[in-house]
């Protein structure tokens, strides 16, 4: 019995082109079981996000370097920004960095996709990591994770994880798949996340959602 769906925004409830897509909102509003967004996004963007789809106020944010359970409530800062702006300033020796929301980011650093991935990965110290949303890049506190963001939510709601349902489309949404009790990608997914899946939808971002909450049963 699903108890709690943790789901990403950004090409899984939306567009490629990042509009909402309606249908997935209406869906998820028929859900009886708690709704978590999960974001690589900052705090506020997510809880304003909540607000408007209208399920729930619970969020993971920054890729789990951030939650919070109430609209009104505090952010619970679980990772730390420090180790991830020493990362930076390593990759300013080989590449042109451009940070992307810094002021409003807490746990993290987003940048602007402009440089490669895998080369900067071998750069990094051990103590981050550096993980493509398909929007951005992220480097991240290495203690953090969408995936340990959704067990401290579980814990504190007191559902166990095999009762979540966790749908995504990238990179940043692995950890989260690999402790939830099922794993849904939608179609447009990375290959590296329908890898890991349980279950791919045979339809992309909100209607793959639509698709993935009739398979659980849930509408």
């Amino acid at each position: 019995m699903i108890k709690a769906i943790a789901i990403d925004i950004d090409g899984t409830l939306t567009y490629k082109d990042r509009s909402l897509n309606c249908k997935a909102v209406e869906a998820l509003r028929k859900v009886d079981a708690v709704i978590i967004l999960a974001t690589g996004n900052i705090s506020c963007f997510a809880r304003t996000a909540a607000k408007l789809i209208g399920v729930s106020d619970v969020v993971i944010c920054e890729n789990g370097g951030v939650v919070r359970f109430d609209y009104d409530g505090e952010d619970i800062v679980l990772g730390d920004k420090s180790k991830c702006l020493k990362a930076v300033e390593i990759l300013k020796k080989y590449y042109r960095i451009e940070l992307l929301d810094n002021d409003y980011r807490k746990s993290e650093v987003c940048l602007r996709r402009t440089f490669p991935i895998d080369e900067a990965r071998k750069l990094l110290p051990e103590d981050v990591r550096i993980i493509d949303s398909g929007f951005a890049y992220h480097i991240t506190d290495r203690e953090v994770s969408k995936g340990k963001a959704l067990k401290f939510i579980a814990e504190k709601l007191e559902i166990r994880l095999e009762e979540v349902a966790a749908i995504g489309d990238s990179e940043n949404d692995i950890d989260m798949f690999e402790v939830a009790g099922i794993g849904i990608a939608v179609a447009n997914a990375d290959i590296k996340l329908k890898r890991v899946a349980d279950v791919v939808t045979s339809k992309p971002n909100g209607d793959g959602v639509v698709e993935a909450l009739e398979f659980l049963g849930l509408i």
